[in-house]
Order: structure tokens, then C-alpha cells, then sequence
């Protein structure tokens, strides 16, 4: 039985809509290897699919596919430290994770750049799929068939905070709330504080990041969806956040914070307290630019 790594992952970075995404270092866990039957468990008190609709399943056996393989069967067993439906790439690890195990299962036909094409074609965008494949900082285009990215290794002064609240925001929902069209002056915004982000982040110029993760495009629609958002901004910011932007789909809410601000990360949780936010999870990370690997 191989045993596979999958990072969580943080899309959109503010500006960066659809086209940037990083790994962070906390993970999913996922153990397979081939049976005659579909077997599969949680080893943790999630709850995940156990038949053939499970997404791991689905991903491991679209490989199968590709390479022109039959499967007969799998058994998997999950341990889920990313929590579900809360903007973490939750989805995207599941299909990582039946790609890279399957592919090691028969002997590693497929390239990264394969692996990467076949995950964006099942999730349907590739900025979370990318970062969990590859780790590090990922600024990608999908075409429909092909993505074209470019992974940049980050190694910063920086800690990436995760905000987590207990409650869900399912994708589907996060999505409907935006508009159908935007008008150039918006596009023009985006456009040009993503690419300040990334030059910024890349660079140390970090003053900049507030400004980059700035967007019209899809955090002012969801802010509505995530009750007390604007509240943890505004804290994060009062402790010295350079930047805080929604993550991925919401509702989770992540801070970029110098690693030289020592007591960030327990001011936040007491602000959150005396807020009334008692249920929201914060959790201290740094990027991972490794990516998926076999453990």
C-alpha cells in the first residue's frame, strides 16, 4: 500500500481570481492500493463516500482511463485534516490524491505537467489542483485542455494564518452570488494588483500586499456570505497583518503575517473570543513547496 501527502491549498489570493493559488503546510492523508472490490475508509471521524462516488475514487479511476487500464477496484483509507467545503482545497486534495496514487500504481506513466492537466479538467480551474501538485506559489492558465503555470518556490519571512470558522460555504453557492459581467475599469483593478501581489511576495516588498489582495471581482459579493468577515479583517489587521484576503471560495479567511510578529496568532484568538467569534479556528502555517509526494 503506498501512502500520499496532499497540502492544503489557499486560490485566488485576493486579486489573483481563477489564476493564483499556494500550498500550505498542513495535510491530507491517503493510503491505497489496488483490490478487487471498492473499499474504502475514513480513519478519522469524517465522513467521506464509500463507494464508487467518492472523489478519490472517481480521480484514481479516470487515470486508470487515460492510460487505457482497467480497474477492477481500490482500497483507500482517508485521514482528512482539511476541513471540508471552507475554502482549503479540501475537493482538490481528493482529486490529487487519486491521480498521483494511481499513477504510482502503474508505474508512473503520466508527467507533473499530465497530472496537472487531468486534475484542472476534473475540478474545472486549476488554482487549487496546481499548488497541491506542486506546491510553492502557482500562477496558472487553463485553456480547457491544457494549463499553462509557472510554480515559484517561496522561501519568506512570512506565516500565512488561517482564519476557519464553523461553518460551511459550499463552492457552488460562493460562485452563484457573482455577477455574470464586470466592467473594464474592475478588470483593469485586478489585473493590476495580482501582479502586484505576486511581484511583491516574490520580492519582499511586502508593505505592497494590502493593496494586491484588493479585488472587485469576487470578494465584495461573497463577504455577504461569511457573517462577521469584514469584523476579522479589520482585527487581523489591528495586529499587524500585512495583508487578509478571503481563501478560495470562503469562508475561511487567511492573514499574512511577518514571522517576527511572535504573538499574532494568540491575539487573534483572544480578539476573536471578546468578539463573540468563539467558534473560529486559528490555525499558524507557512508555505509548502514541495507539493503532493509518496511518504
Amino acid at each position: 500500500m503506498i501512502k500520499i501527502q496532499i497540502p492544503a491549498t489557499s486560490a485566488n489570493l485576493g486579486a489573483g481570481f481563477d489564476a493564483l493559488g499556494l500550498a500550505l503546510n498542513f495535510y491530507n492523508y491517503v493510503e491505497m492500493e489496488e483490490s478487487d472490490v471498492v473499499d474504502i475508509q475514513s480513519l478519522d471521524d469524517i465522513q467521506v463516500p464509500q463507494d464508487e462516488s467518492n472523489l478519490i475514487y472517481i480521480s484514481a479511476k479516470d487515470l486508470f482511463n487515460v492510460c487505457g487500464k482497467k480497474i477492477s477496484g481500490l482500497k483507500i483509507r482517508q485521514t482528512n485534516n482539511i476541513p471540508m467545503a471552507r475554502g482549503m482545497g479540501s475537493s482538490s486534495a481528493c482529486i490529487v490524491a487519486g491521480l498521483v496514487g494511481a499513477n504510482k500504481l502503474l508505474g508512473d506513466p503520466l508527467s507533473a505537467d499530465d497530472l496537472v492537466d487531468l486534475a484542472a479538467q476534473i475540478e474545472g480551474h486549476p488554482d487549487n489542483t496546481a499548488p497541491a501538485l506542486l506546491g510553492g506559489i502557482v500562477t496558472a492558465v487553463f485553456d480547457g485542455q491544457k494549463v499553462h503555470w509557472v510554480k515559484q518556490e517561496v522561501f519568506t519571512k512570512l506565516k500565512f494564518v488561517t482564519i476557519i470558522p464553523d461553518f460551511e460555504l459550499k463552492t457552488e453557492k460562493a460562485r452563484a452570488c457573482l455577477p455574470k459581467e464586470v466592467s473594464h475599469k474592475d478588470a483593469v483593478y485586478n489585473l493590476s494588483r495580482a501582479a502586484l501581489f505576486s511581484a511583491s511576495l516574490l520580492t519582499g516588498k511586502f508593505e505592497n500586499l494590502r493593496t494586491g489582495v484588493h479585488d472587485k471581482l469576487h470578494q465584495p459579493y461573497r463577504m455577504a456570505l461569511i457573517p462577521n468577515a469584514r469584523d476579522v479583517f479589520d482585527i487581523a489587521y489591528n495586529h499587524g497583518a500585512y495583508a487578509a484576503y478571503i481563501s478560495g471560495a470562503g469562508p475561511t479567511i487567511i492573514a499574512i503575517v511577518d514571522e517576527n510578529n511572535k504573538y499574532f496568532t494568540g491575539k487573534m484568538r483572544f480578539s476573536l473570543d471578546n468578539a463573540g467569534l468563539r467558534g473560529w479556528e486559528v490555525r499558524e502555517n507557512h508555505i509548502d513547496n514541495q507539493g503532493t509526494k509518496i511518504i
